[in-house]
Parts: C-alpha cells; sequence; structure tokens
C-alpha cells in the first residue's frame, strides 16, 4: 500500500497500492478499517502499453477520486472507486516519451486537486517534474520554471520538464502557492507553478521527501530533509528533527523535543507525513524503521504513538466525530 486518504465526511477510506505480480488497485473501506473492498476495473493502459505496476497516490473531491500510477498516468473513477478512466490528456504530452523514471520508478506519486475549480489539477512524477493542467486533464503545461535537476550536464540544470520532484502540496487558502521537495532542493511557487523559488536555505540538506501544509496558514509548512541522495538518506547526523517555517520559508527551525537524537538512522518516505485540522494543528510522520511520531502543538513536542510497525510508506489524518 503506497498511499492512503479518508473521507471524513463519509468515514470512508481509499488505499493505493499493488505491485508488478498482483497488478495495480484501489482499495476502500466504509467502515473505517474494519473491513475492504478493491477494484482494478479499468486500471490499465491500452493494449500494447507498458502493464501498471502500481497506484502510487489517491485524491478525491466532490464525488470524484483520481489515482495516479506507474509508469506514471492519471485515471479517474466517478463511482467511488468501482471503475476506473483513463485521463489520456497526460500520456499524450509531447513530453512523454522523454520522461525517464527515478529511483523508484516512472511514477505519479502527488495529485494536487484545485479546491475551488474542478478543472484545475497539478501532479508529481520522478522524474519529470511538475504538470498542471486548466481543463480537467485534456491538455497538460509543465510547471518546473526555477527547480533544479543537478543530476543533468551543467548548464542544462534548469530544463522545461525532467526535474525530480519528491513531493507536492498546495498551502491552506492560497490555491497558487505550492510547496514541494525535490531531489535538488525546497521550493515554494506563489503562481500556481509557473515559477518557483528556492526555499532551501537554512535547512540542513537540499534532499528529501515529506512536505507538509499547515491547515490554516499559508505561510507554515513541514519539511524534513535527509542527509542526501547518496548518503544513506537518512536523517542529518542520524538526529531527527521536523523543519517549521512561519513565514513561507523564509526561516526554519528545527524541531527536535521528543524525537532521537542519537542513532536516528531511518528515513522518512514522500506520502509519510501529514497535519491535521484541529486547533493547535498536529503533525504526524511515519519512519522507514516503523515508528510514527505525533505532535500536538504544531511541531513543538512529538511522541511515538506506534513502533516496530514495518516500512511506513503513508501518513493521513482524519478527523472523524462520533
Amino acid at each position: 500500500m503506497n498511499h492512503v486518504v479518508g473521507n471524513p465526511a463519509t468515514g470512508t477510506i481509499f488505499g493505493g497500492g499493488g505491485n508488478e505480480w498482483f497488478g495495480p488497485a484501489v482499495w476502500k473501506s466504509t467502515d473505517l478499517g474494519a473491513s475492504w473492498t478493491h477494484s482494478s476495473k479499468g486500471l490499465a493502459y491500452e493494449g500494447g502499453a507498458e502493464p501498471i505496476k502500481a497506484v502510487w497516490t489517491v485524491a478525491a473531491k466532490n464525488g470524484s477520486l483520481y489515482a495516479g500510477v506507474q509508469p506514471a498516468g492519471l485515471f479517474r473513477s466517478d463511482d467511488r472507486g468501482e471503475t476506473w478512466q483513463h485521463v489520456e490528456g497526460l500520456q499524450k504530452h509531447p513530453s512523454r516519451p522523454q520522461w525517464t523514471p527515478g529511483g523508484a520508478g516512472l511514477i505519479l506519486h502527488s495529485l494536487v486537486l484545485h479546491p475551488n475549480d474542478e478543472n484545475q489539477m497539478w501532479i508529481g512524477i520522478s522524474a519529470a517534474g511538475v504538470f498542471h493542467t486548466s481543463d480537467s486533464g485534456r491538455t497538460w503545461e509543465p510547471r518546473n520554471k526555477g527547480t533544479r535537476a543537478d543530476f543533468l550536464p551543467e548548464g542544462e540544470n534548469y530544463p522545461e520538464f525532467g526535474q525530480c520532484v519528491h513531493n507536492l502540496v498546495m498551502a491552506a487558502g492560497r490555491p497558487d502557492r505550492l510547496y514541494q521537495q525535490n531531489h535538488c532542493g525546497m521550493y515554494r511557487s506563489d503562481d500556481g507553478g509557473k515559477n518557483w523559488q528556492s526555499i532551501e536555505k537554512g535547512l540542513p540538506s537540499s534532499f528529501g521527501f515529506p512536505v507538509a501544509a499547515h491547515a490554516s496558514d499559508p505561510d507554515t509548512a513541514f519539511m524534513i530533509p535527509l542527509n542526501g541522495d547518496t548518503a544513506g538518506r537518512y536523517v542529518p547526523d542520524a538526529k531527527a528533527a521536523v523543519w517549521r517555517t512561519r513565514d513561507a520559508g523564509k526561516t526554519w527551525q528545527g524541531l527536535r523535543e521528543g524525537l532521537p537524537q542519537q542513532n536516528a538512522y531511518f528515513g522518512v518516505l514522500r506520502q509519510a507525513m501529514a497535519t491535521d485540522r484541529l486547533e493547535p494543528v498536529g503533525v504526524y510522520f511515519g519512519t522507514s524503521s516503523g515508528t510514527v511520531f505525533a505532535s500536538a502543538d504544531e511541531g513543538d513536542s512529538f511522541e511515538s504513538i506506534a513502533e516496530h510497525l514495518p516500512v511506513i510508506t503513508s501518513v493521513e489524518t482524519m478527523v472523524v466525530e462520533r
């Protein structure tokens, strides 16, 4: 299972996953996880295309459910995940033959839906970059200006597409403000991804995966940088910290209270960090060594709430009224 999301209005939970042996699917629970069904009907490319290996992300809005898959593509369901239709416009983008896989493969891992405009959506693909649609997926535009690709030859580090975006989220109340962690830096955009500016100054590394937005303050975001792509991919100096900005990335504060400060040789994957909508906002993350940490005070202090789990690929929150 790669990614799980919940709908607090209905109590329904959706999970995307699968593998090359069993194929892709989206699982659904309508009783808060007590029982599950799953469907892969329609989760396939046309004949002759490379088979879909897994679903990497899911997102729901206004009765529609979207799934990002590997190899990178987008599917939509209008019947709560029972059947799926290929959003073909993305695969038809002129740059598609030049997309190259990241370390985990050619995956569509980030789906950001506009809260007020059903036609707009942003996606993140490793390693093709960020793309945007304003017509429900019929056409797409690369939105990577200002993000680096350090792994390309010198002088070609800022291409139109081909960046290895790691995660993409939207700021609260400002649909045009986006934050991303990238293989090569941390960034903010204030114009819907048309232009990006680096916000990595003050952070211990320019490499990381998860980013989470505050539920109500567009200037507050949380990141967990790792020590680099070839140095082990664990928290810098093996001392765990969540890094918080209160000014949209101008400055950062390392939050360490309650987190291990020695021998923390773990990483945090792209979907394994989340915030909730409580007051104050809660912050949660899961590690590659199977521990879940939680903060009830916007990151000022943390505690372990689960241990000895397998590698944690996804952490999400859902406030359920009982």
